[in-house]
Order: C-alpha cells, then sequence, then structure tokens
C-alpha cells in the first residue's frame, strides 16, 4: 500500500489491485463476505520476511530468534515461525503447550514470566524446555524444590534488570529498577556460587529485556554492553554459560511516525556493537533474541463494517462493529492504528472523525480525530498493524464472542479459528 495516503505505512502484502484492498493478491473483501465481520487477516509471506530480515540482523553471530508468542498465538502463526527455524519466548504453560503443538522443539523455547507456578515449571522440566528465565530469588528456589521433586537439573537463565531507560511506553518498559521484571544485577551476581553449586540446577546464562517497541536503538546497545561485560566477568570466573539472551524491543512503524524507526538491520548493528567491546562475541556463547510484534504485526489486518455514523456537538463518529475487545491497544496505551477502507475509491473524500465500536465504554475507540477516508454504512474497513497484541489481547466484555482469523499463503486464504458464537461464551458456566 502506498503512503501516498498520509498516516498508512507502506506494505508489500497488503496492497489495493484495481480499487480492491488485497492480501497477497486475495481481496479482502471477499473474506469479510465469506467470513464476516470483525475478523482478522494474516498474511503468510508476510511473517517469513520479517523473520528474515531479523534472521540476517543477527548473523554476525551464533543465535537464536525466539518469537515473543505473547504478540500473537494463533497455531497457523505459529506453524508458520516454527518451520523456518524460530524459537519461542513463552511466559505461562497455555504458551508452552501452543509452542510445542504448533511444532517448536522445546529445545527451542525460552520460559520468561515473573509467576510462574509450581505446576508450570513442572511441565516445563517434563518436556525439557531449553532455559527458564528466573526472575527473583524465591523463584530460582521454587525451581529447585520442582527440579529435585523430578530428579532432573533444571536449566536456568537469570534475568538481569539492566536498569537501563527504553525510552518507550511505561507500560511496556521493563528494564528500569521500578519494573517487577528480572533481578538487580549485583543480586544476580551474587546467587551465582550457590546457583552452580547447586546440584538441581545447571546454569544455561543471562537474559534481560528492556522493553518494546525501542524508539532507537541505543538503549538496546547499551544494555548488551552492560550484559556483554557481566557473561564475561561469569566466564573469567571459572563459571561455564552457554547463551545470552538479549531480549527483544525490535519496532514496528505503525505509519504516523514523525520518524521511522529503524530497520532490523539496525537493531542487529545495536546488538553487536554493545556486545563487541566486552568481547564476549568471542566466547562462543549462542545470542538469544525475543522479537514479537517486529515479526507479525504488520502481516495482519482487522476487519471491521461501518454500522452507523452520528454526530454528536461537533464531533463526527464512525461506528463499526470491532472494538476495543478486538483490538484494545488504542484505548489501553493510546497507540496508534491505520485504518483505511478496502474500496480505493472512498479516498476521493477525507474528513476527521472517531472511530469508535459498539461496546459500552467511553474509551472504546479505534481512533480519535483521525482524518479518514469518507465512509458510510454498510463500508468495509482495514485496520492495519493488528497482527500483534490484537487477538492475545482480545475479550468477551459485552458478552462479544471472538472474532473469526484467516491465514492467506500462496494466494489461497483458509480460515485458521473460527468465529465464536453465543454458546461459547457460556461454555463452563453452570
Amino acid at each position: 500500500m502506498s503512503t501516498r495516503y498520509p498516516g498508512v505505512p507502506d506494505s508489500a502484502h497488503f496492497r489495493y489491485e484495481g480499487s480492491a484492498l488485497t492480501c497477497d493478491g486475495v481481496p479482502l473483501a471477499d473474506l469479510a463476505e465469506a467470513h464476516d465481520t470483525p475478523t482478522y487477516v494474516y498474511s503468510r509471506a508476510a511473517i517469513e520476511a520479517a523473520f528474515r530480515r531479523v534472521d540476517d540482523a543477527m548473523a554476525f553471530t551464533p543465535h537464536l530468534v525466539a518469537y515473543a508468542v505473547k504478540a500473537n498465538g494463533n497455531l497457523a502463526v505459529l506453524r508458520t515461525l516454527a518451520a523456518l527455524g524460530c524459537g519461542a519466548d513463552i511466559v505461562s504453560v497455555g504458551e508452552l503447550e501452543r509452542a510445542l503443538r504448533a511444532g517448536f522443539p522445546a529445545a527451542r523455547i525460552v520460559y520468561s514470566g515473573v509467576g510462574k507456578r509450581r505446576d508450570e515449571l513442572r511441565r516445563a522440566l517434563e518436556v525439557g524446555v531449553r532455559s527458564l528465565h528466573v526472575e527473583s530469588e524465591a523463584e530460582l528456589a521454587a525451581i529447585v524444590e520442582v527440579a529435585r521433586a523430578l530428579g532432573v537439573r533444571a536449566p536456568v537463565s537469570l534475568r538481569v534488570n539492566p536498569d537501563v531507560d527504553p525510552a518507550t511506553h511505561p507500560y511496556i518498559a521493563t528494564g528500569l529498577t521500578s519494573s517487577k521484571f528480572g533481578i538487580p544485577l549485583a543480586q544476580a551476581e551474587a546467587l551465582l556460587p550457590d546457583l552452580v553449586r547447586s546440584p538441581h540446577l545447571e546454569f544455561e546464562g543471562f537474559a534481560c529485556h528492556i522493553g518494546s517497541q525501542l524508539g532507537s536503538p541505543t538503549p538496546l546497545r547499551d544494555a548488551c554492553a552492560i550484559m556483554g561485560a557481566l557473561a564475561v566477568r561469569t566466564l573469567d570466573a571459572g563459571i561455564p554459560m552457554k547463551a545470552l539472551d538479549v531480549g527483544g524491543g525490535w519496532s514496528l512503524d505503525y505509519g504516523h511516525e514523525a520518524n521511522p524507526y529503524p530497520p532490523p538491520a539496525a537493531y542487529g548493528e545495536a546488538i553487536r556493537e554493545g556486545l563487541t567491546g566486552s568481547g564476549v562475541l568471542a566466547r562462543g556463547l549462542t545470542i538469544v533474541t525475543e522479537p514479537g510484534r517486529s515479526l507479525v504485526g504488520d502481516a495482519g489486518v482487522l476487519l471491521t463494517r461501518v454500522l452507523y455514523r452520528k454526530h454528536q456537538g461537533e464531533r463526527a463518529f464512525v461506528v463499526v462493529d470491532a472494538a476495543m475487545t478486538e483490538l484494545i491497544r488504542p484505548s489501553l496505551y493510546g497507540a496508534y492504528h491505520a485504518i483505511v477502507p478496502c474500496d480505493e475509491s472512498k479516498w476521493a473524500q477525507t474528513e476527521t472523525v472517531d472511530v469508535v465500536g459498539p461496546v459500552c465504554e467511553s474509551g472504546d475507540f479505534l481512533a480519535k480525530e483521525r482524518t479518514l477516508a469518507s465512509v458510510q454504512a454498510g463500508d468495509l474497513l482495514a485496520v492495519r498493524g493488528a497482527g500483534a497484541y490484537g487477538r492475545e489481547m482480545a475479550m468477551a466484555y459485552n458478552a462479544r464472542p471472538r472474532a473469526a482469523e484467516v491465514l492467506v499463503e500462496g494466494g489461497v486464504a483458509r480460515l485458521v479459528r473460527t468465529r465464536g458464537d453465543v454458546a461459547s461464551l457460556f461454555a463452563g458456566e453452570d
């Protein structure tokens, strides 16, 4: 899609052909007709291309790209990435089971998160995940307890909080001392002697994640310099380790940025530069990185149909059938998503409107005071950048069944998650 329309990012996969907006050649209007709205549509080719850009950016070192499953856990999406040799970064036993079912080998799965239950730890050790990322001394004690009961050595990495400001939205900043995530660097080093002596633990290495949607590669470079120095100190102390996990943060353009985010190559270069000064790249470690939205965000759109138009005072509202229940990011973060008509001729006129959903909350909106193509009731819209944190943060508020999901691959569309019905809202209730 051409940037001739302000606030709309380029895409090789979502483009107008004639006047019809298509996903890899498949008209989105046809998918809405077949599956109704709201519906998520994903491009397999876009996911594959995004993975290769990140993988190429890390080619300077032995590495593992561990996809952050929390961004989009649809099994078809996961299978696409698993088939490319990608790993998985998970934060729950549910994500673990999804990753395994999609074909990720347990040896390519790293398990993050501050609140792992003992049953989750047990399952992770039973299947043989690559590493449990430890986020507190109390969690480390719980892992020892579970590993002892199973008679195994648990592979662990200490998630260090490097106290680097990622300069991103505070809700997705995770590397500051005020964050709930990670262990202060000095505390992590103090834990090492007992950790490596334990017959129930196997030290994998260190991990960090300073935040998502980094506005610049510089904080990532700074965090990598800290992590590299920590790894070298550890190795020089005679403590063997296998990997250094530098987290995610690879960014995605949503189309409204005054200055576009750097390309994946710039984030790869920041990791290389940050690690180079310490000499850790010569130590034979596997460098792990955990991109999420950058692999799937722009590979998805949310299709929604205009229900009504209305005016309230001086404001114009376009009421659509998608809502914060399908895409909460605008309500939660004030996040921007480009919204485009599926009929290019609608761009002949534009207007400034609020795009709102039917949910009974004033915070239910997809865009506010946005200059958009002029549309009428019945027109079909595509919300761009909905491949990440759309379906995963969806909810059934106001008793709204889940949206359908479609994957386009090789010019063919297939339903990869059926639309929920009203009966599904009552499942499990008495």
